[in-house]
């Protein structure tokens, strides 16, 4: 307590701002006992859940890929020339209309994905745990990308199949490539749209969880609960 109150009489001394002096006396005042393991991994897993419900939420909500332009879902790329070529004929609109379809596809199929990643978070070890604690910004995501992408897919493409066939994307693709196809000279294309989409779709999901790893990890404000608090507020 001597130690304490020295520091904090110093501090004030120094010129600190009140902020300076409150972060530095939940340093000295807060529980200085070293992490278990079985904190390290509970810490880890309530971290990752709420990074995917809120990644999750926030991408299966309408507008959530489409009005995000860091995870919005282009024409495909591999018939690029489709679009161009489409559009330079008057059929701009088609095109808009499949890329917006899409997009409201893989936020339905979104809302499908949570209960994938949560099973995968539950099945993570203590070494696991440890090796996310000290790892860098993204390695909780990296973690997940490992341990769930094959699942993912095989789970999620028949998902996002229904869910373009549900919001219309999949009817708007085969007009597009049909009326493509129709113009004399062109080279047929018939890529896997489902396939893309799914892709897309899990890319997107993971960029959302990584932003929401990165808020716990450096923001306090996003560590709301005690264990969070102590899991990420240490030094490791």
């Amino acid at each position: 307590m001597n130690r304490i109150i020295t520091l904090f009489l110093l501090l004030i001394l120094s010129g600190c701002t009140t902020q300076q002096l409150a972060d530095t006396m939940e340093v000295l005042t807060s529980d200085q006992s070293e992490l278990t393991s079985s904190e390290v991994e509970a810490g880890l897993r309530e971290a990752l859940i709420k990074g995917v419900s809120r990644g999750s939420d926030e991408v299966s909500k309408v507008g959530g890929y489409l009005n995000n332009p860091k995870i919005r879902i282009p024409f495909p790329p591999e018939v690029e020339k489709v679009e161009n070529t489409l559009r330079d004929i008057g059929m701009g609109a088609l095109v808009d209309d499949f890329v917006e379809t899409l997009n409201h596809g893989a936020e339905e199929a979104a809302k499908e994905a949570k209960p994938i990643f949560v099973s995968a978070i539950k099945q993570m070890t203590i070494s696991d745990a440890w090796a996310i604690l000290q790892g860098s910004d993204n390695e909780a995501t990296e973690y997940l990308k490992r341990t769930t992408t094959s699942q993912l897919h095989s789970k999620f493409q028949p998902i996002i199949e229904s869910a373009l066939e549900q919001t219309g994307a999949t009817r708007h693709y085969s007009e597009i490539v049909t009326k493509y196809n129709s113009i004399p000279l062109v080279q047929k294309v018939n890529p896997d749209l489902a396939d893309y989409a799914t892709n897309r779709a899990i890319d997107g999901l993971f960029v959302k969880i990584a932003e929401e790893e990165k808020k716990i990890r450096e923001n306090p404000a996003a560590r709301t609960t005690e264990l969070l608090r102590k899991v990420f507020g240490k030094d490791h």
